[in-house]
């Protein structure tokens, strides 16, 4: 009673198969089947359990599994649609789809704005815009003073909030972010235009050998 184990987390991820997630993004066969290479590399990195917990994917990422980042929390969030504080194979593939080359611009958008919607209120506040300019600040491993961070913010505000209500709301987000296209260049990853032939670095340092696998 109560507690879900790893097995039981397994046994429902093993119907996701290739085909049926093909058709739900834009990744063909094949490209699906390079992403479960990825994502094994990934789950098998620190708890070999064949599901990406949080520490797993910061190393991912940071190559620090204890590294603390809004950013990386987030994402982590929105990956694990089912919000059971893992991220198993078929919520693995559909949020990277939203990262694919190919993947409408506004399905970007709408995922940026979850992204920075930090409160889940339907709404980006100003608190919440300068926590995460701060996490991708710190990310990069970019050092600004608070007034040059607080300028940043403002002047952001002050070009989304074009209703002047103190919060920016998916059409002022949706506007913005088309105008500029910069703020989205996160939410494209090239490499996934051709999985099969290149992986990101980390998926050959992650820490898990073949025989794992």
């Amino acid at each position: 009673m109560g507690c879900v184990s790893s097995k039981q987390f397994k046994r429902a991820e093993e119907y996701e198969d290739s085909s049926t997630l093909a058709k739900e993004t834009t990744f063909s066969v094949n490209e699906v089947e390079a992403l479960r290479v990825l994502y094994k590399k990934i789950s098998y990195s620190i708890f070999k359990d064949g599901l990406i917990h949080k520490e797993e994917f910061q190393l991912a990422l940071f190559r620090n599994s204890n590294k603390k980042n809004l950013f990386a929390d987030r994402i982590f969030d929105l990956f694990d649609l089912k919000r059971n504080g893992v991220i198993e194979f078929g919520e693995f593939v559909r949020s990277l789809n939203i990262f694919h080359p190919d993947t409408p611009m506004a399905e970007k958008i709408a995922f940026a704005f979850r992204l920075y919607d930090l409160r889940g209120t339907g709404f980006i506040e100003h608190e919440e815009l300068k926590e995460m300019v701060l996490a991708i600040l710190n990310e990069s491993e970019l050092i600004l003073s608070d007034d040059a961070v607080e300028q940043i913010v403002d002047q952001t505000f002050k070009q989304a909030d074009t209703n002047n209500d103190g919060k920016i709301d998916h059409e002022e987000w949706k506007d913005f972010a088309s105008k500029n296209p910069g703020l989205l260049k996160n939410m494209t990853l090239p490499y996934l235009k051709d999985i099969t032939m290149a992986f990101p670095s980390f998926v050959l340092n992650s820490g898990a050998s073949d025989d794992e696998l």
